[in-house]
């Protein structure tokens, strides 16, 4: 089956022992896998969980064994008549062995698919997988995919931006514009750390590459900054850039959760693993919409042009 193949151990070919554990991203299952090994890291260049040691294939040969006779084989049939008793019919999704969605890229669409278990992405063939055993998933949030598709596709951009053209170009928010000057309000008596990823309400997860030493004059807007809600005479302007995922990967997360009250006085604390993941998702996601950009400007130029 789909979800059985997608379950691999790999030895490390590095000096440390051990082995990699990639498989299928579902809340509940890395729940199990942390239980099992408290000590594995999630390494992202590699995809997968490292776990050390000389018996460490063994092991998790082992577990992956258990993990696939507990999983219900009945699954994916069961979808599979779910979906012929009430089947999705779309130009975007395709049926074979498994459920595959093409579309066009948006950031709703990759957020509501990453949310279904076992939907997986395969940047080869540039489709999503989804096997029949989450077919209900599916089917509850198509509306929301189709809708984001359709908003998407080429003709309908380009309608979009010829209105706006016709009517004037659309206001810009307080938000985007606030994002644009890449400063982020920080309390003077307690800087950040720069060159660091730090995670902030409002950006997520940064990088401070400077500090103003002077006190912030205007007045801050708490819709964008929450945590600034002493005046602005006790903060500063701290100025930030996107990390790279390199620095995502070598970044330590936090081994304990800072108390919020610490981190709404502050307005930043150091991230903590699902934290950083989400960013290196995010991160990952944007290269490769820019790849798929470049592709399709080279496309489109055509040999000899």
């Amino acid at each position: 089956m789909e979800f059985v193949s997608a379950f691999q151990i790999i030895p490390s070919d590095s000096k440390r022992p051990g082995a990699f554990a990639i498989f299928p991203y579902d809340r509940d299952l890395v729940r199990r896998f942390r239980e099992a090994f408290p000590r594995a890291r999630w390494r992202g260049e590699e995809q997968g969980w490292f776990v050390a040691g000389t018996t460490a294939v063994r092991r998790l040969d082992t577990w992956m064994g258990q993990e696939l006779e507990t999983l219900d084989r009945h699954a994916d049939a069961k979808g599979r008549d779910a979906y012929l008793f009430e089947p999705l019919e779309s130009a975007y999704l395709t049926i074979g062995d498994d459920l595959r969605i093409r579309t066009p890229y948006s950031r709703t669409i990759v957020e509501t698919l990453r949310s279904i278990p076992w939907a997986r992405w395969n940047p080869d063939e540039k489709v999503w997988h989804v096997p029949f055993r989450s077919y209900e998933e599916l089917r509850s949030k198509w509306p929301v995919i189709e809708e984001a598709a359709r908003r998407n596709e080429p003709a309908e951009r380009k309608k979009r931006r010829e209105e706006q053209r016709r009517h004037g170009a659309s206001p810009v928010s307080p938000i985007q514009i606030e994002r644009r000057r890449r400063r982020y309000p920080v309390p003077g008596d307690d800087l950040p750390p720069v060159e660091t990823p730090l995670m902030t309400f409002s950006w997520g997860v940064v990088v401070f590459e400077e500090i103003d030493p002077h006190v912030i004059g205007e007045a801050l807007d708490s819709r964008i900054y929450p945590h600034a809600t002493e005046g602005s005479g006790r903060y500063v302007w701290a100025h930030w850039r996107m990390p790279t995922l390199q620095e995502i990967y070598r970044a330590r997360p936090a081994r304990e959760a800072e108390e919020y009250s610490l981190r709404e006085r502050r307005g930043w604390w150091l991230p903590d693993r699902d934290e950083l993941q989400e960013r290196a998702r995010k991160l990952r996601e944007l290269e490769r919409a820019q790849r798929a950009r470049q592709a399709a400007q080279k496309d489109s130029v055509g040999p000899g042009e």
